[in-house]
């Protein structure tokens, strides 16, 4: 069930789900601010960005591509890398917490679907395998090691200094590069590869 043709066969139910799925990239952000305020940077929750109110965090851009093609973003929250405790560690934990979220809301709607009472309803295990869908693509896109994405900078803290200051020159023309080999389809078999990744993590939790 996609979600356009839920839209108009079931608006309310259109409606529960976009809740869960704008809420499934709001948590992506929020994950990042609380665990860079637990290594010590204030910035998320000094400008307010640790709350759930999604008017805090809604990309207009994103929430539309979230609600018409199932993949979208909210506003990213801001951490200051340099106060982190720990760097490298710190960096790694930080840049993890969002995808982490997805893979764990994920997790609980494959549980759900393992349900006899939930499987039984055929509208609730359609949304519910949506959810898990939706979130398993947010965390693997969001693996790829291409800046602005969270792959790039879990990658910027396993190297070097020096290379790091080489990485974070190039940084700016990461965004045009993603859009080039997303629109080239060179990314799709890297996105499934994490995919099945992330699904057999999953598996090996609920199994």
């Amino acid at each position: 069930m996609g979600l356009i043709s839920l839209l108009f066969s079931n608006p309310a139910g259109f409606l529960v789900l976009a809740i869960c799925l704008l809420y499934s990239v709001i948590a992506h952000e929020i994950a990042h601010g609380w665990v860079a305020y637990l290594f010590g940077d204030n910035t998320a929750k000094y400008s307010g960005r640790l709350s759930l109110n999604p008017m805090l965090h809604l990309d207009p851009v994103g929430t539309i591509a979230l609600l018409l093609v199932g993949f979208g973003w909210a506003k990213p929250v801001p951490v200051n890398y340099y106060n982190l405790r720990s760097f490298r560690v710190g960096l790694i934990c930080v840049s993890l917490a969002g995808v982490l979220t997805n893979i764990f809301i994920a997790t609980i709607a494959l549980f759900l679907l393992q349900l006899q009472v939930v499987n039984a309803n055929i509208f609730l295990a359609s949304m519910l395998s949506l959810l898990a869908r939706i979130n398993i693509i947010l965390g693997a896109f969001n693996l790829i090691p291409i800046p602005p994405l969270d792959g790039s900078k879990i990658l910027m803290a396993l190297l070097p200094q020096e290379q790091q200051e080489i990485f974070m020159r190039f940084e700016s023309l990461g965004f045009f590069v993603l859009l080039f080999l997303l629109f080239a389809g060179f990314l799709n078999p890297v996105i499934e590869f994490i995919q099945n990744l992330i699904l057999s993590l999953i598996g090996l939790i609920i199994r």
